[in-house]
């Protein structure tokens, strides 16, 4: 007997849906699978076999063979086995055909389902090709709820997946996940009232993250610039629930979440010795990289000037387009990657360049050297450059209160909000406005306008640097409740911008 049973394939970001074809007939007893699978693909045929047997259930003593169609789709991992599985026991009539079915999951020897990455995106998959019933591993099936439109069924064990085939035991739908924005652990993020002084620093901040723009804190160590770096997770708004199933989704499909939901804004910190396809993604089969997984979130990179120029310099285009196709011999995949790019580094290698209170070390030439490892059209992608100084020791004696992370996060929220109101709630941040969106709500008062254009020839910008300064003028805006653009804003934005 001929049986079919659908699959899917990680393909990329979504994934496309794979048929499991199997035939028994007689013959000598033989297990043979084909269909372009890899080494674990491969190795289904002694887990399943194992997983059928162990579960009291049939193995038929005759030639098996398994195709997974369409046959040139090249095939990786584990999430295969339970679909392998119900084709074989269908084909050998110890169930009936399953139809609208989709079955995900990787088998012990035991029989015991265990989880899989990717199956948000296969959840994902299987609604929009209207499939009613989707069957993971338990530990997977409160990730997979969170798609609307399908019945989950979590399992433990290949023979609760019969029991329900069969209507021996049905098995539970999965319940909606609550979901709660609050960070897990938030004790460990630093709240700005940890963070003595820095006001300037501080309004940087809270003006990035009401716009989502780019940031680079630049000074002497010690002064605090990795504590407030990891401070501005704090002030950004939760994600919404379409923002958690995305960053959830990549994380899944990166095999970093296993079944745990993603309910807070991601905040990525690779090392500066990290590779390009370390931060680009990449791999045989292409997986996503340390900017996908900072998508709706903050990629923090410590000692910027650190970091390989050549590694620097594949931000330049997913920092612009929010996105970051991959291209290999297996195929062209394309990640999502809007994320806030938050850096800091020394002014020179020994870092004390400019202080009133310890002398610099460094040669002219080892300063110039180290400044120029950060490429001028990565520094125009950059919203916004503070320099951060050294905080008075009298000061952290006096014990002045600080203003508290929720209370700025309040005022970024109703930032983003204005942002939402302007266009729609689908709208993108500041820093994401093309040109045509800029123009439609960046509505500069004549005064603004004129100053903005004296700045554009006087500080000689870029017409990319002179639109961004636009953008963070208009975020400023929206942190004072102001519909228009005033030479206020725009002196302040102007004051950010790098020098290149």
């Amino acid at each position: 007997m001929l049986a079919k049973v659908a699959a899917p394939a990680s393909v990329g970001f979504d994934g496309t849906l794979v048929e499991v074809e199997c035939d028994i007939t007689n013959g000598l007893p033989s297990f043979v699978v084909v269909g372009l699978g890899n080494k674990a693909v491969d190795e289904a045929r002694d887990r399943v076999r194992s997983a059928i047997r162990n579960s009291k259930l049939l193995v038929p003593p005759k030639r098996i063979t398994l195709n997974l169609a369409p046959a040139d789709l090249p095939k990786d991992g584990t999430a295969y086995d339970v679909s392998i599985a119900v084709a074989i026991l269908v084909a050998s009539e110890q169930i009936e055909p399953v139809a609208d079915c989709l079955f995900i999951g990787e088998l012990a020897l035991d029989g015991s389902l265990r989880p899989v990455p990717g199956v948000l995106s296969y959840a994902q998959l299987a609604a929009s090709h209207g499939i009613s019933a989707l069957f993971v591993p338990a530990e997977n099936a409160a990730e997979a709820a969170l798609i609307s439109g399908i019945k989950v069924y979590g399992a433990k064990t290949l023979l609760e997946v019969y029991g329900h085939l069969m209507g021996l035991q049905p098995l539970v739908t999965a319940n909606v996940p609550r979901l709660v924005g609050k960070i897990p652990g938030a004790s460990q993020v630093p709240d700005f009232a940890m963070v003595y002084g820095q006001p300037e620093a501080k309004r940087a901040l809270e003006i990035a993250a009401a716009g989502g723009h780019n940031v680079l804190l630049s000074g002497p160590p010690g002064a605090g610039k990795t504590m407030l770096s990891r401070a501005l997770i704090g002030i950004l708004p939760p994600p919404t629930i379409n923002e958690m199933i995305e960053v959830t989704k990549l994380h899944s499909v990166a095999g970093r979440t296993m079944g745990r939901i993603m309910t807070q804004r991601p905040f990525r910190s690779p090392h500066h010795t990290a590779s390009d396809i370390a931060l680009i993604g990449g791999g045989r089969v292409p997986r996503p990289g340390e900017i996908s997984l900072s998508h709706q979130g903050v990629l923090f990179l410590d000692e910027l000037p650190e970091f390989r120029r050549e590694v620097l310099e594949v931000l330049r285009q997913p920092l612009e387009d929010g996105i970051i196709t991959i291209a290999r011999a297996h195929g062209v995949v394309t990640y999502p990657a809007a994320f806030m790019l938050v850096a800091a580094q020394n002014p020179c290698p020994c870092g004390y360049a400019g202080d009133l209170t310890r002398a610099c070390t460094c040669s002219l030439s080892q300063i110039t050297r180290y400044t120029r490892k950060v490429s001028g059209p990565l520094l125009d992608r950059i919203d916004i450059v503070m320099q951060v100084g050294r905080v008075d020791p009298k000061f952290l004696q006096r014990r002045t209160a600080e203003e508290s992370s929720a209370k700025v996060a309040k005022r970024v929220a109703a930032a983003r909000n204005r942002q939402k109101r302007r266009l729609s709630r689908t709208a993108p941040l500041n820093a994401r406005l093309n040109n045509q969106q800029l123009n439609k709500i960046a509505k500069l008062s004549p005064e603004a306008l004129a100053f903005a254009r004296s700045a554009l020839q006087a500080h000689n910008l870029s017409v990319r640097a002179y639109m961004r300064m636009i953008k963070v003028a208009r975020s400023i805006a929206d942190l004072e409740g102001s519909a228009t653009i005033l030479p206020a804003h725009v002196g302040e934005a102007l004051r950010y911008r790098p020098a290149i």
